[in-house]
């Protein structure tokens, strides 16, 4: 990847619902943010969804919080009309909007873009395949594990995660603000006793890694607000410590064993990317292990990566994941070398996956019929797009 690339333009601008804000809608503003020096984001108001697609999941509060929370991301703006306006992108100084290369309707069933494709300002990306807000809810109104990755393995060389297209998708995600310039590594644990390199972090990650690094693992599963107020406050502490912030992301089997039934919602790589796009984050460990040992903590300083705090939430680890490792605290190692901090309760901290899960299972019935109409409505799409 060339250094210090420059984007063709000044100011862009993407509109959408943003529900779940996952590596799709992420994916999009990705590209969009290679275009222009800024990105300005419009998010639909919860009414406004309604109207045109269906119920929302998240709010506004929480859909405005996870697109802030987008590295790639200059500034939100709320409320912004379903139907793109020009001149409300004049308003943010943005020439172009960017969207995927599929058609998004409107209630009435027209292309919620067509005024701006007329005025020569819309720009095509790449859609990116198999997500969306349908996707994931589907996956939590059924009990179907398909969607899971089998854990890392030597043995397995076809594995997805280890394929160059998917190293590559990584390897897009972990840029830096501009989108065009490495930022982020990726490792992955291998059989739990190896440690690979998929992505090798910037130099100037690279220096700091050596240094001092904050850890901190989870399985940030439907990546919402309340993860995003934990890694803000561990990049805050990094910052002002000149640390740097590594994740550890579980594998589909851990999680499974600690949270049950289908969980997770998204698999590891879609999980991967979402914590990549994530602005507090500096490095990522795919297939972390739910134990940190002092093994793991030595290979990471064999790949150069030295630990010094390893942090969690503020919720009970042994309580939420008593089926892994007969209730043992995961963290007891850390503990015991005074290098452990966990982190105070903040505005989110009630927010779980399982929370999000039980609004769309609590109304199953309005979201059952949110999918069918969701089904109509993109063979229209499909149809108006020729495809």
């Amino acid at each position: 990847m060339v250094e210090d690339k420059q984007p063709p333009h000044q100011k862009i601008w993407v509109d959408g619902c943003f529900d779940f804000t996952h590596h799709g809608h992420t994916g999009a503003l990705m590209q969009a943010r290679q275009f222009g020096n800024e990105l300005y984001v419009g998010v639909h108001s919860d009414e406004d969804i309604f109207a045109n697609k269906g119920p929302v999941v998240m709010s506004l509060d929480e859909r405005i919080k996870s697109v802030d929370a987008c590295k790639w991301v200059t500034r939100s703006v709320p409320g912004a009309p379903y139907v793109t306006d020009p001149k409300v992108m004049d308003d943010w100084g943005c020439e172009y909007v960017v969207h995927g290369d599929d058609i998004t309707t409107d209630a009435d069933g027209n292309d919620c873009y067509q005024i701006v494709k007329d005025l020569g300002r819309f720009l095509v990306v790449k859609r990116t395949p198999n997500i969306s807000t349908t996707d994931l809810i589907q996956r939590m109104l059924s009990t179907s594990t398909a969607h899971h990755y089998a854990s890392l393995s030597a043995a397995d060389s076809s594995h997805p995660l280890l394929q160059n297209a998917a190293v590559e998708r990584m390897a897009s995600y972990a840029t830096d603000e501009t989108a065009l310039n490495p930022h982020s590594g990726v490792y992955a644990m291998i059989d739990g006793v190896a440690l690979e390199c998929l992505v090798p972090p910037s130099q100037v990650v690279e220096e700091s890694l050596a240094k001092s690094a904050y850890y901190i693992d989870g399985s940030f599963d439907l990546f919402h607000v309340g993860h995003i107020e934990c890694l803000a406050a561990v990049h805050k502490r990094a910052q002002e410590d000149g640390a740097v912030v590594v994740v550890g992301i579980h594998d589909d089997e851990t999680v499974n064993q600690g949270r049950g039934e289908n969980h997770p919602i998204m698999n590891i790589f879609e999980r991967t990317l979402c914590v990549l796009q994530c602005r507090y984050v500096d490095t990522v460990v795919v297939g972390a292990p739910f134990l940190p040992t002092p093994l793991f903590i030595e290979l990471l300083d064999q790949k150069g990566i030295h630990i010094t705090r390893v942090f969690h939430g503020h919720t009970d680890v042994i309580t939420n994941h008593s089926a892994l490792y007969n209730a043992v605290d995961p963290y007891l190692w850390a503990k015991e070398q005074s290098m452990y901090e966990q982190l105070p309760a903040s505005n989110t901290s009630s927010l779980t996956t399982k929370n999000i899960v039980d609004r769309v299972l609590d109304h199953r019935r309005m979201y059952e019929e949110r999918q069918r109409n969701k089904g109509v409505k993109a063979v229209n799409e499909r149809r108006m797009a020729g495809k």
